[in-house]
């Protein structure tokens, strides 16, 4: 019974020696918290909040009325269309800098605490973030690609019709909205048909025959580009001739670049133009190489009894 006593006095001690040496660190936890805290200003939040509101009303302002100047005035859509992603880009940055300059304190003591707490969260949180608007930034400036350009990317090809601080979207021939994100894009070849212009070069390519009339489907190619409502007259249009072989038979092909006037009308314009020398070709019977006929003619066999007939009926005619 006497050892009993030093005993629990000894474990009542440890008791009380670990709750003062935990209460310290619990009270040294508090007042970060609390700082952190006090370099809000939950006045400027409020403010914070009104103007990202206004600057998305912007937002949908600018859109749609670059959108309806953008049909009004086709000649100047990329130049608008620039005017609008600038604006956009602007507004989205300003908005940023007002809410943080309101919402918190900004002096040294409030950087250095909301930094060392902060930090390494928000940068491990927001890497792929903060990367896609770096790049944003540069695609600005070092312009890869513009709005309203056409594009081939990954895969993908169509009109570029959002440049954002983060990713940039595509709207496919398909009329698929393709999100690509802005650190992605310096990873890939990034192919633009026409660079901020209106017009773009349009390739097509046609086959003929190697003991056809060349230079007049030449020539016929040539005016199927010219007479086209789409085709633009201000640069010149090169046709090429060169001559390949197509699944072992020797052929020519006829390879032409015209410009369209308006890149929308990309597709259009090709299919135009294929009809018209199609229509030429059958005209002056211009025909395509002879490993195409065989696929579109009859059997070999049955081509082979047309031809063995004539002779067999002049051998029996004496």
């Amino acid at each position: 019974m006497t050892l009993g006593i030093p005993v629990r006095r000894l474990q009542a001690a440890v008791v009380c020696a670990l709750v003062l040496t935990a209460t310290p660190a619990c009270a040294q936890d508090a007042p970060d918290i609390g700082k952190l805290a006090q370099f809000i200003r939950w006045g400027g939040v409020a403010v914070s909040i009104l103007i990202a509101g206004g600057a998305l009303f912007l937002i949908k302002v600018v859109d749609e009325l670059g959108d309806r100047l953008a049909e009004r005035f086709t000649n100047r859509r990329p130049a608008i269309q620039k005017f609008q992603t600038a604006i956009r880009f602007l507004l989205y940055v300003g908005t940023i800098a007002a809410s943080v300059a309101l919402s918190l304190r900004l002096d040294p003591t409030a950087l250095t605490v909301i930094g060392g707490a902060l930090a390494f969260a928000v940068g491990f949180a927001l890497r792929d973030l903060v990367a896609s608007f770096v790049a944003g930034v540069t695609i600005m400036f070092d312009r890869p690609f513009q709005v309203g350009d056409r594009v081939a990317y990954g895969g993908e090809y169509g009109d570029i019709i959002k440049i954002g601080l983060r990713s940039v979207r595509m709207n496919t021939l398909d009329h698929n909205i393709i999100t690509i994100p802005n650190n992605k894009v310096f990873t890939d070849v990034t192919s633009s048909g026409n660079y901020g212009a209106l017009e773009m070069q349009v390739a097509m390519d046609f086959y003929v025959g190697i003991d056809q009339d060349v230079k007049l489907a030449v020539e016929l190619v040539r005016e199927a580009c010219l007479t086209s409502p789409y085709v633009f007259l201000a640069q010149p249009i090169p046709v090429f001739a060169r001559q390949i072989i197509i699944q072992n038979y020797v052929a020519f092909h006829i390879k032409t670049r015209p410009y369209v006037f308006d890149c929308k009308y990309e597709k259009p314009f090709e299919s135009d133009v294929h009809l018209r020398v199609a229509e030429a070709f059958r005209e002056h019977r211009i025909e395509p190489p002879s490993a195409l006929l065989r696929t579109q003619s009859a059997p070999p066999a049955a081509a082979a009894t047309a031809a063995v007939q004539p002779s067999t009926s002049q051998k029996q005619a004496p």
